[in-house]
C-alpha cells in the first residue's frame, strides 16, 4: 500500500499551494433555523445545536426550519464569536443567531480535509465581535494534490474513531463519577428545608441577605496582556477557572486596572452572561492575596461565609432552577445581580460548611482536575490526535515562479 510520505514525494516533493478558506467554503446565516421554543425534551426527534463547547443543547419538536445535512451532504456549524466549530451530518435546529453554517465552494479541496485543516489554525479571538467574514476567513490552509487530501483524511478518520471510542469510554466513567458528585452536593446543600428562617441550626437566607454584589467593569481581550495586573474575564469563567482560584489566567496593563473594579480575598465572582442560560451564574472563589480587575458581565460578591461553600452551591440544580426565570435570553443570555440575589441558600454554621466543602472538593477533584485520573487521561488522547493531525497537515509552501 502506498504511504503518506510516498504520495507526498511523489505528487508534491516542491510544497503545496496555500489558499484562503474564503476560496473554498461558502457560508449560510442561521435566521430560517433558530429554535422557536427552548421547551427541550429527549422524546423530541430534532436536535438543536451550538458551535461551542455544549454542541447539543436539547431537542426540539418543532417541524419547520430545520437544517437538512447528512453523511453525504454533512456541514460545519461555526461560532462567529468563538470560532470553535462542529461537523454535522444530521438534520439540526440551531439555538443562536451568531453561527454560520458552512459548505464547500468548489471542488478543490475535499471538504473533511479542509475541516481537519482548520483544527490547525489555533486562532484565538481576543474581542467579542463576528470573526468569519473579516478574520477566520482569511485563513490560509494548504491544498495538496486530491490523492494526498483522500490519504490524509483516510488516516485522521480512522484515528479520529480510535481515540473517540477510547475517550467515549473514559468520558462514560468520568461522568458517572460527575453524577456521583452532582448527588452529594445536591444532598448536602438541600438542608431540611420546612420553611423560611431558621430550622436545624441552618439559616434560609436569599444570596442578597447573605452579602453584596458589584458588578465589573468593562475591558476587552486586547487589552489583556502577558504580564502585569491580574484581571478576570466572563469567557475564562466558563473554560479556564472551577470552583476556586489563587492565580489568574490573564493580566492587564496598570494605567487600565485603576479604572476598573477588584474582587478580594474570600469574595466569590458570579458570571452573570453567557452563550446559554445553563450556565450562567456559576461562581469562582478567590482565594488569592491579590486583588484581580473583574470583568464587567460579572459580579463580586462580598460576604462573610466560606467562599467555597458558596462556590459549590452556585453549581446545584436548585439554585440555577431558581435563577432561571431571572435570566434574558438573547444573542448573549444574561441575569442582573438582582436576579441572583433572589435565590435563596442555606447558610449552617461556619463549622459545617467547611465540612462538606472538604467532602465536596475531594467529589470535584476526581471529576474536575485536569492533572488527576480520567480528566487527564482525556487530556492526553486528545493532545496525542492533535500532535498527529499537526503532523499530517504541515506542508511546506510552493514557491511561486
Amino acid at each position: 500500500m502506498t504511504t503518506l510520505t510516498e504520495l507526498i514525494n511523489r505528487l508534491c516533493p516542491d510544497g503545496v499551494e496555500f489558499k484562503k478558506l474564503d476560496d473554498l467554503l461558502d457560508y449560510e446565516q442561521p435566521a430560517p433555523y433558530i429554535v422557536e421554543s427552548t421547551e427541550y425534551s429527549p422524546d423530541y426527534p430534532t436536535p438543536v445545536l451550538t458551535a461551542g463547547q455544549s454542541f447539543i443543547l436539547g431537542y426540539t419538536d418543532e417541524e419547520s426550519g430545520i437544517y437538512e445535512a447528512s453523511k453525504e451532504n454533512p456541514t460545519i456549524i461555526f461560532d462567529d464569536f468563538t470560532t470553535s466549530f462542529h461537523w454535522v451530518d444530521f438534520d439540526f435546529k440551531v439555538k443562536s443567531s451568531a453561527m454560520k453554517m458552512l459548505r464547500p465552494k468548489n471542488d478543490a479541496a475535499l471538504f473533511r480535509f479542509i475541516y481537519y485543516a482548520m483544527q490547525c489554525i489555533g486562532f484565538q479571538p481576543q474581542e467579542h465581535s463576528r470573526h468569519w467574514i473579516g478574520r477566520y476567513s482569511q485563513f490560509e490552509i494548504p491544498v495538496p494534490p486530491m490523492e494526498v487530501q483522500r490519504k490524509i483524511v483516510e488516516v485522521l478518520d480512522n484515528f479520529s474513531e480510535l481515540t473517540a471510542e477510547l475517550t467515549a469510554e473514559l468520558t462514560a466513567e468520568l461522568t458517572a463519577r460527575q453524577k456521583q458528585y452532582e448527588y452529594y452536593r445536591d444532598n448536602l446543600l438541600n438542608f431540611n428545608k420546612l420553611n423560611r428562617g431558621q430550622s436545624d441550626g441552618v439559616e434560609w437566607l436569599t444570596l442578597s441577605e447573605v452579602g453584596t454584589f458589584t458588578r465589573g467593569r468593562r475591558f476587552v481581550r486586547n487589552d489583556v496582556v502577558e504580564e502585569g495586573y491580574p484581571c478576570i474575564h466572563y469567557g475564562d469563567m466558563y473554560t479556564y477557572y472551577g470552583l476556586s482560584a489563587t492565580t489568574t489566567k490573564t493580566f492587564i496593563n496598570e494605567a487600565l486596572a485603576s479604572k476598573l473594579r477588584f474582587a478580594h480575598k474570600n469574595d466569590v465572582v458570579i458570571v452573570g452572561a453567557g452563550e446559554n442560560d445553563e450556565d450562567i451564574g456559576i461562581g469562582l472563589a478567590w482565594l488569592g492575596d491579590s486583588a484581580p480587575a473583574v470583568h464587567d458581565a460579572c459580579y463580586i460578591f462580598h460576604h462573610a461565609q466560606n467562599p467555597k461553600y458558596i462556590s459549590h452551591y452556585l453549581r446545584t440544580h436548585s439554585y440555577h432552577q431558581q435563577i432561571k426565570k431571572y435570566v434574558s435570553s438573547g444573542k448573549i443570555c444574561s441575569i442582573s445581580a438582582e436576579g441572583i440575589g433572589k435565590a435563596v441558600i442555606p447558610i449552617p454554621s461556619l463549622a459545617e460548611q467547611e465540612r462538606i466543602v472538604a467532602i465536596l472538593d475531594q467529589f470535584e477533584k476526581l471529576t474536575t482536575d485536569l492533572s488527576h485520573g480520567l480528566p487527564a487521561e482525556i487530556k492526553a488522547r486528545q493532545q496525542q490526535y492533535e500532535y498527529y493531525r499537526d503532523k499530517l497537515l504541515t506542508f511546506k509552501r510552493k514557491t511561486v515562479a
